[in-house]
């Protein structure tokens, strides 16, 4: 099956407005930052998809990525571990004034509650915020002597992520780092779109190097010079282009 879609607004067409969308990435690393500015035009052109639920390890950053997109109003909630990064301005002026929930996870937690989702476990145990804010209201259990907090299972409509090749098949690697969150991404969401700086023939990856296998992935789109989220916030750039 040839899973290559041709144009970046193909890849983003039917997510529907209340989807839940895991996007990749750790700050900038392995951010799918034309995936995400493809999804903000069709916003501004269509006014959908809206009041979404955003599962990433932050809340973005400057005024590109995520934070364009929660700056546009396209975000109803976001589910991270750090919401106060590098520059988050847009993400706490939208929450100081009510207007974006957030749902703040641990960032080890995030990763099994992720990995959980893709693996069809509702639940786990975690120490990790026992005794804290984040436990409340969430079953608590003893094992060993020890207090663990259980914790939900996430998925997602959509995830979008980016990779470093992806042949017709959706067979996928990564470049180093920016790896991080995008396999078990892709496994928990019903749809998973990646962006691949170079797409390949079926064969040309060595299937030892597979990362995500293709049956994970709903489609591959081709960007060959995909923009890194801290240049484009170094030089100050703004989604859409700020004119005057």
């Amino acid at each position: 099956m040839d899973k290559r879609i041709p144009t970046l607004a193909q890849a983003v067409a039917d997510i529907p407005d209340g989807a839940t969308v895991m996007i990749g990435g750790f700050g900038g690393s392995g951010a799918p930052i034309e995936l995400i500015h493809a999804l903000i035009d069709r916003y501004l052109a269509t006014g959908s998809p809206k009041n979404l639920t955003v599962i990433n390890n932050n809340a973005g950053n400057g005024h590109v990525g995520i934070a364009a997109m929660i700056e546009q109003g396209m975000v109803r909630k976001m589910i991270c571990s750090f919401p106060r990064s590098a520059d988050p301005k847009v993400f706490t002026d939208r929450y100081l004034a009510g207007e974006i929930e957030l749902e703040l996870v641990p960032q080890g937690t995030l990763a099994e509650r992720i990995r959980a989702g893709g693996a069809g476990i509702p639940a786990f145990y975690t120490p990790t915020s026992y005794g804290t804010d984040l436990a409340k209201g969430k079953p608590v259990a003893e094992f060993d002597g020890r207090s663990y907090v259980q914790e939900r299972w996430l998925k997602a409509d959509v995830a979008l992520i980016k990779a470093e090749l992806g042949d017709h098949h959706g067979n996928l690697t990564y470049r180093m780092a920016a790896r991080n969150f995008s396999p078990l991404m892709a496994t928990a969401a019903a749809k998973t779109v990646a962006q691949v700086s170079r797409a390949v023939e079926p064969g040309d990856i060595d299937p030892e190097s597979v990362i995500t296998p293709g049956i994970f992935i709903g489609g591959i789109v081709e960007v060959s010079d995909p923009a890194q989220e801290e240049d484009l916030n170094r030089a100050n750039a703004y989604y859409p282009k700020v004119t005057a």
